[in-house]
């Protein structure tokens, strides 16, 4: 009987050479795992890479504190590639025989296969370069402290990790993908992400009698309704503006107005222009909404990151390197998310695009990012050298 299909199985490029390669990079991710670091004190990941690529021959450069770049293949070049490395401050809960020795320090956020996926692009295009030359370079940027505000990317770009590249890629673990498929998007794939503390103080007094002092916990109160509310009416709500709290904290008994309280969240953005906007307003909003209650308002505003923003190019660009790789359904549209994600920085003056790897068993348990109990597919370490390989091959071709 004839087979009328029109699909036709995946011709994959770099899968024949990362086969024997991908037991190592497993133990290899296993022991980041095992010792995760916090933002800027990735030294022990530093030089672990560092001992694995001088070890391939290859010429690593690193950065100050820590972090890394190295260039593969000669001649101009053609992409970069960026892998995040450091872990959160996380109590981990997998009960992993590989889970972390560092108390109160967990990679639940995937930078281990992140870290890993890089390493592993770096030694097949390299082994594919000894064997014949590439005909361009792919440079790749292991950046340090995506964790924290406004994040490592700036840092490396102030050392030059982007001089001399056109373009940039980067990946994401994604745990509501299934393993073996990529999610990925045209124009901003995450959002802004600004930090806010805010804290009150007044004379304080006795519950009975609150016209005499600064209701200080009342005013808490209204910040933490009405901010969000007034930013939704005077920025455009398309553009999604989100405040959110994460802490209150005021007083130590019921029938005591505190003298000081301190409240922190999250504003979050959708829309890069009206990121700038929001910010503008958010102090005179604040200023406006305390103001009735005499409290003193001291306001810290911490910019963050702006959206990542996918170009039309670089996505497709990735879309055919996963179809080629994987089959023609290993690609799904994937949502805007709220997360924060310092990449957005590479891609001020650079055309580029982060896509989502599916990290989730099919039929398994469901996890979430900056969990204490996160844990990955490890199957989706070979899906994603695999992809952003093939694709940086795709940059030199274009040459």
């Amino acid at each position: 009987m004839r087979n009328f299909t029109t699909e036709t199985e995946p011709t994959p490029v770099v899968k024949p050479w990362l086969d024997d390669l991908l037991p190592e990079l497993i133990e290899f991710r296993r022991d980041l795992h095992a010792h995760p670091e916090l933002s800027f004190k990735e030294f022990r990941t530093t030089d672990k890479l560092v001992e694995r690529l001088e070890a391939a021959g290859l010429e690593p450069r690193r950065l100050e504190g820590s972090g890394l770049t190295v260039d593969v293949g000669e001649g101009p070049i053609a992409t970069a590639l960026r892998g995040d490395i450091d872990a959160l401050p996380i109590i981990e809960e997998t009960g992993l025989a590989f889970a972390s020795k560092n108390h109160g320090v967990t990679h639940a956020c995937g930078h281990d296969v992140h870290t890993t996926s890089m390493l592993g692009i770096a030694l097949v295009l390299h082994a594919m370069h000894q064997e014949s030359p590439l005909g361009g370079t792919v440079r790749i940027i292991f950046q340090p402290a995506e964790e924290t505000m406004p994040g490592g990317a700036l840092s490396c770009i102030e050392q030059g990790v982007l001089q001399g590249v056109p373009r940039i890629l980067a990946l994401h673990c994604d745990p509501r993908i299934n393993v073996g498929k990529i999610g990925t998007r045209i124009g901003a794939i995450t959002s802004a992400s600004d930090t806010i503390k805010i804290e009150l103080t007044g004379r304080g007094g006795h519950t009975s009698r609150p016209h005499l002092t600064e209701d200080l916990v009342f005013a808490l109160a209204q910040i933490a309704v009405n901010v969000p509310a007034v930013l939704s009416r005077r920025v455009d709500v398309r553009s999604g503006v989100s405040v959110v709290w994460g802490q209150i904290a005021a007083g130590s008994a019921p029938n005591a107005i505190p003298a000081n309280g301190y409240m922190a969240g999250t504003m979050r953005c959708l829309d890069r222009d009206a990121w700038h906007s929001a910010g503008e307003l958010l102090d005179d909003v604040v200023q406006q909404v305390a103001a009735p209650y005499g409290v003193d308002v001291h306001l810290e505003h911490t910019r963050g990151v702006p959206p990542v923003v996918n170009s039309e190019h670089e996505t497709a660009l990735i879309e055919a390197a996963a179809r080629a790789e994987l089959g023609e359904h290993a690609v799904v549209l994937t949502p805007q998310s709220m997360g924060g994600e310092d990449f957005a920085w590479f891609l001020a003056d650079l055309p580029g695009a982060m896509m989502r790897l599916g990290t989730h068993t099919p039929g398994g348990e469901e996890y979430d990012l900056h969990r204490g109990d996160f844990i990955v597919d490890e199957r989706a370490l070979g899906f994603a050298i695999q992809v952003l390989a093939a694709a940086a091959l795709r940059t030199i071709r274009d040459l």
